[in-house]
């Protein structure tokens, strides 16, 4: 891409921001050594976007929509294959294991396109797909807005982890999408307590000292 790239990345310790960090600060460190220049190279600071990698499905779509972007964004003609896009991994997952990238990993990928093996016929088929998506690109329009991408037990257990321990990595979006999750919870666990339905509270005034008391324990206060 012109001014952004996309990387599709799994870390088995929770360093996101910190990999990042070094990733962009070498990169710009070395570009402006070789072309002479000096400054910023990256105008903003990256958005993550949390994929479910269950096999659901979902990392198929994000890596389908990465891999398909150099299309969209009109940089490969009608008239060349995708494997022709030389700043993208998919041209990797075309080779053989012994001439691919050591750190790429593409058994997931292959698996998720129902490809069983990772062989000459299994690639010939992966590259077969990709080539039919180029004409239809449905379903990754998902991936151009939101922060997750998931089912709904995955997005409900990432915004009960963000209500504990809000990072650096966390949007405005998924921050108010878990404190709204949070005073649900505690406004149904209220409603038990008090053995109201939702029309019962509707009906208390607004001073009510139970729907005050609910009220500062969804804004984290304590009274």
């Amino acid at each position: 891409m012109r001014n952004h790239f996309h990387l599709v990345v799994e870390t088995p310790k929770a360093n996101l921001v910190d990999g990042m960090k070094w990733c962009l600060g070498t990169y710009t460190s070395r570009f402006n050594r070789r072309h002479k220049l000096c400054g910023h190279l990256f105008s903003g600071r990256y958005k993550t976007l949390f994929v479910d990698g269950s096999g659901n499905g979902y990392l198929k779509t994000v890596c389908d929509y990465v891999h398909l972007n150099p299309v969209r964004a009109k940089l490969l003609s009608a008239g060349l294959k995708l494997s022709a896009f030389r700043w993208s991994s998919y041209p990797e997952y075309l080779k053989a294991g012994s001439g691919r990238l050591s750190w790429l990993r593409v058994d997931r990928l292959l698996g998720e396109h129902a490809i069983p093996k990772d062989s000459p016929a299994g690639r010939a088929e992966f590259e077969k797909r990709m080539e039919v998506r180029r004409a239809a690109e449905e379903g990754l329009k998902t991936v151009l807005s939101g922060w997750c991408l998931g089912s709904e037990t995955f997005r409900k257990e990432l915004l009960a982890q963000m209500s504990e321990r809000r990072g650096l990595e966390h949007y405005g979006q998924e921050i108010r999408e878990s404190a709204q999750e949070k005073a649900n919870r505690i406004i149904a666990q209220e409603l038990r307590k008090l053995r109201w339905g939702e029309e019962e509270l509707n009906q208390r005034r607004k001073g009510d000292p139970a729907k005050l008391r609910m009220a500062l324990r969804c804004a984290g206060k304590r009274r």
